[in-house]
């Protein structure tokens, strides 16, 4: 990586900025004036969000709550909304097990004093949440800022900009933890807070700011 790269992602960032901020305040708003099935929604969300695009999983969300299914329908009615979402059995299983959080998923989150232990308590409780689905969930509520969404988006420029060396196909815990905490460091070198590089780099990589 030469300086005008690094340049060139702040002339971005400048520019993006704006939006960022926009998106990220939307979150935070799920968060404060959300209920458990707004939240909800977007646990579903991350759940369906592995090795499938997130405007096919969004929508699928949308359509499980169009038709009451995200609370009530069975494993097999949620599989056939599930258009453009891969391993669709799997996850819409995990769905309904996900189910057993509700009622008081919000509570039950705002009683951790950190994001990191929210995060943990998540990997350890909901069925298909790895550190990346988690962090997402986290990040999509506004609260988890200061988490990092090791997606192949944020990895492939991670790597660019040489804050890790290579990218391994599966990150143990303890490696996700590692690049997480160098990617906390390079966000301090930069003055780019962590959840606006993660929506920085995704843009850059995808053309929009989403979720």
């Amino acid at each position: 990586m030469d300086d005008s790269e690094l340049e060139m992602l702040k002339g971005d960032y400048g520019s993006l900025r704006p939006d960022i901020e926009a998106r990220l305040d939307e979150f935070r708003a799920v968060w404060e004036c959300g209920s458990d099935d707004s939240i909800f929604r977007e646990l579903v969300f991350c759940l369906l969000t592995p090795q499938s695009k997130a405007r096919s999983c969004w929508a699928a969300v949308e359509r499980l709550h169009e038709c009451n299914l995200l609370n009530e329908g069975s494993a097999e009615r949620i599989t056939a909304e599930l258009k453009g979402v891969r391993f669709h059995h799997t996850k819409a299983r995990r769905v309904v097990d996900a189910r057993r959080f509700l009622p008081g998923i919000k509570s039950r989150l705002a009683a951790f004093g950190s994001s990191i232990d929210a995060r943990e308590w998540l990997v350890k409780n909901v069925n298909g949440m790895s550190y990346k689905e988690a962090s997402h969930f986290l990040r999509n509520i506004g609260k988890g800022r200061d988490l990092a969404i090791l997606d192949r988006h944020i990895l492939k420029n991670l790597l660019r900009f040489n804050v890790i060396e290579n990218i391994v196909m599966s990150i143990t815990p303890r490696r996700y933890l590692e690049i997480e905490e160098n990617m906390r460091v390079f966000c301090r070198d930069i003055k780019i807070p962590m959840d606006h590089l993660d929506m920085l780099l995704w843009c850059r990589e995808t053309g929009e700011i989403f979720k």
